[in-house]
């Protein structure tokens, strides 16, 4: 029987060939599930999960996704990618055995495990590609729901683009803001808090923002009756739904995840809607089966019940769009019969190569060594264990680089002391495979191009004779100004940012001269308003996100650590969104607004920087230097600084502070204090006092703690005093503890030490309501000045003696 050359699907129209080709690239995608299950189980890669079950839901996605276009997306949207072209067979095992080569595995070069896909954005010199014109996926993260912030950003960006004439320039970023951003997520992790903000926010913003959720009742072993009120997502969302076109809100859609004549027809309708008239977008996918359960760790038929795993097999999705090609004669059952035949010989090969391609070069590698420990095994005979060493790597059919590695120094070991030119062959060999696997596995925590912040050009800040003594604010307020002239791209959103210009006024009339698309209010959504800029900075835009209070940062640290933070990382250079959080702590009133938890801070978002400024006018400077740089950062006001009197320079734009440099703000002979922010007011007080009986202390300010001092100015400055304090306002141990390891450990500073260095830091609760509070809670004056005191009576007690 003949089978026709088109079918309508009411919004879309599909030709025979369109047909099998996804039903082609399902049983591909479908073959390289079950073989990298199989991998795993032969030990040949570490952990799989895998998007089988969801293929027709993906394919239909992918016919609607076009240039431009963006993906935020959940860990098995394999299809997907493999259907908009940007993502090969080979490149899928490659990244299952964790090939650290990103021209063999573009989206995380080995970086991360399987299912983690992104689009390589940036060119060789780290410079934005032209994502106009390509199909854009950002950098999938494990933490479920996570991938939803940065999607509202996505998707805002298009809003911008659209809405803001002065960013029509930006071609090679949008087309009039055209672009859709497609999210995916499990049923499941739509109980995440972040995934209602963010269903929230998209509806408040009205932006052109798609989010699938793939709906196969489970979360792991956990049933939908324990995941989600009704066990339905699209249900308890009723109320999102927009009344009438123009008006507030969002479509929803609700489709079956087996029947792919109506999942074509649903994502054409839902990303038109989307697209043309910016409204947010749900689809929620039911009836979608996870065939070979949730991952390689366990087996779905501990949890799942003899009907259930039947019900599975039946609505299987692929096996569903085999019986609707046949019963409408849309294709014969050898013409699919052979398909699945070719898909798996195809995979096959893919499979082959890949491997091949991962291991070959290490197979080179452990030969290399081997020869070379078997030269020196001939050297120095076979009285110790050396020989059994290289035997033990030359008969490892599959080995690691940590294997070669680890046999090389323990071989080495073995030989300390010789005298050999083997010997020091082998030592070579080590040194430049340490150098090789540093840049597979290390590099890339920052950015490599001519824009990092460590590049950006040192332009000292210029005053006027009669400069004006304004408030710190004003200080900001005009940096803020000059910046949002020079870059139409810069934008600043936040809670109370626009109308009042925060609170405290740094913004204030920026709305009125700018427009409320560059100075913008929030709701109170610290997580979302973090995701809105690393969504928009992945589109090239250049966001300001204010997190009102330090302490409120809690809210934001996991996607600022597990998405911005290690973006650069787990691409490889592959992608950058470089946002700039603006927020404000150290001493104020009270529990929750004198925040100062850096150690939290240092450890969660190592690959931004971390600013502190003392002032205004430092603050001015980072800023100028980060809004030229393509690296994300954090900045931290000073709480208690806003209406500090301060110079107005006059480059107050222009002039940029360079990261990782500390000052001298007082120079002394006797004890080195290293500190910042607020603590450099109180020890500079502290400072004077000390003068006045006879003890010279040089006050160093740090300025960033990420970077720090990298060219070892407090190192110099032990050298010459040979005694330190290091004093801030986190818990003990915090960030004293890490400072006084980047001065004694990292710069080796310990030599130059008489006395025991000393950590000043708060008590290890927050600071109570109050100024008594503030006092007995964090350093004060007398506090640093008792602290010195006694280095320098330990030294002197006849000069120093006793106070108390």
């Amino acid at each position: 029987m003949p089978t026709p050359e088109t079918v309508e699907l009411n919004t879309a129209v599909l030709t025979k060939e369109d047909l099998l080709r996804d039903y082609r690239l399902g049983w591909e995608s479908r073959q390289a599930s079950l073989a990298g299950r199989k991998e795993v189980f032969m030990g040949k890669a570490k952990f799989g999960i895998f998007g089988d079950g969801k293929e027709l839901p993906q394919l239909a996605m992918a016919r609607a996704f076009r240039p431009g276009d963006w993906r935020s997306g959940y860990y098995r949207d394999q299809t997907f990618m493999f259907s908009i072209g940007e993502l090969t067979l080979q490149q899928y095992f490659a990244q299952l055995y964790a090939h650290a080569d990103v021209e063999a595995e573009p989206s995380t070069a080995g970086r991360a495990m399987n299912g983690h896909f992104g689009s390589r954005l940036l060119d060789e010199d780290g410079h934005f590609k032209n994502l106009a014109e390509s199909k854009n996926s950002s950098a999938d993260i494990s933490p479920t729901g996570g991938q939803m912030p940065r999607l509202v950003g996505l998707a805002y960006a298009s809003k911008l683009y659209r809405q803001n004439p002065g960013l029509h320039q930006y071609s090679q970023f949008s087309v009039n803001g055209n672009e859709v951003a497609f999210g995916t997520i499990g049923n499941a992790s739509t109980s995440e808090g972040m995934f209602f903000e963010a269903i929230n926010a998209a509806g408040v913003l009205q932006i052109p923002m798609l989010v699938s959720v793939w709906d196969d009742h489970y979360g792991i072993s956990v049933p939908a009756e324990y995941q989600t009120t009704k066990q339905s997502i699209s249900e308890i969302l009723k109320g999102f739904q927009r009344e009438g076109e123009g008006q507030q809100g969002f479509e929803i859609f609700v489709v079956k995840g087996w029947d792919y004549p109506a999942l074509v027809d649903t994502y054409q309708r839902a990303a038109e809607v989307c697209r043309t008239q910016h409204v947010p977008v749900l689809v929620h996918v039911t009836e979608v089966t996870q065939p070979q359960g949730h991952s390689t760790s366990g087996s779905h038929e501990r949890y799942k019940s003899k009907d259930r795993l039947s019900w599975e097999e039946e609505h299987d999705c692929l096996r569903k769009m085999r019986e609707w090609l046949l019963t409408e004669g849309y294709a014969l059952e050898e013409e699919l019969d052979q398909l699945e035949t070719e898909a798996k010989e195809t995979v096959r090969l893919a499979r082959t190569a890949a491997w091949n391609g991962f291991f070959s070069p290490i197979r080179q590698e452990r030969d290399e060594a081997v020869e070379l420990l078997n030269k020196l095994v001939t050297e120095t005979g076979t009285e110790n264990s050396l020989h059994e060493l290289v035997e033990q790597l030359q008969q490892n059919t599959t080995p690691i680089r940590a294997d070669i590695v680890r046999t090389v120094r323990r071989a080495l070991r073995q030989v300390r002391g010789q005298r050999s030119w083997v010997r020091r062959e082998l030592q070579n060999w080590l040194e430049q495979a340490q150098a090789e696997n540093a840049e597979r596995y290390n590099s890339y925590l920052f950015s490599q191009s001519e824009e990092a912040a460590l590049n950006i050009q040192e332009v000292p800040v210029e005053f006027a004779a009669d400069a004006p003594q304004v408030d710190g604010r004003e200080v900001l307020q005009a940096c803020f100004e000059a910046n949002f002239r020079r870059d139409p791209r810069i934008f600043a959103i936040g809670e109370d940012v626009g109308r009042i210009g925060d609170v405290n006024q740094a913004f204030a009339g920026l709305q009125e001269k700018f427009g409320e698309l560059r100075v913008t209010d929030t709701g109170i959504r610290e997580c979302t308003i973090v995701g809105q800029g690393i969504g928009a900075a992945l589109r090239g835009l250049r966001p300001i996100t204010e997190i009102q209070y330090l302490d409120y940062l809690l809210y934001a640290i996991q996607i600022l650590s597990d998405d911005v933070a290690c973006l650069q990382y787990r691409t490889k250079g592959g992608q950058k969104a470089p946002l700039i959080v603006r927020t404000r702590g150290h001493r104020l009133e009270g529990i929750w607004h004198s925040g100062s938890p850096i150690q939290m801070i240092l450890g969660a978002i190592r690959g931004m920087h971390l600013c502190v400024p003392r002032n205004m006018t430092q603050a001015a400077g980072f800023y100028n230097t980060l809004l030229r740089s393509d690296e994300p950062a954090i900045v931290i006001e000073c709480l208690n600084g806003y209406r500090l009197k301060e110079r107005i320079p006059q480059n107050v734009g222009e002039f940029t502070l360079p990261l990782g440099q500390p000052e001298i703000l007082r120079e002394g002979e006797d004890v080195t204090i290293v500190t910042y922010g607020s603590m450099c007011r109180i020890v500079q007080d502290a400072a004077k006092q000390l003068a006045d009986v006879g003890i010279s202390v040089e006050v160093i300010d740090v300025q960033t703690l990420l970077p720090f001092d990298v060219d070892h100015i407090i190192a110099d400055s032990l050298r010459k005093t040979s005694r330190v304090l290091f004093a801030d306002e986190d818990v003990p141990g915090g960030a004293t503890a890490y400072m006084l390891q980047q001065v004694l450990d990292e710069q080796q500073a310990y030599r130059f030490l008489d006395a025991q260095p000393r950590c000043l830091s708060a008590q290890a609760h927050r600071p109570p309501y109050g100024s008594d509070g503030d006092y007995f809670s964090k350093p004060n004056v007398e506090d640093v000045f008792d602290a010195v005191y006694e280095l320098m009576q330990e030294a002197d007690a006849k000069r120093f003696p006793a106070i108390y």
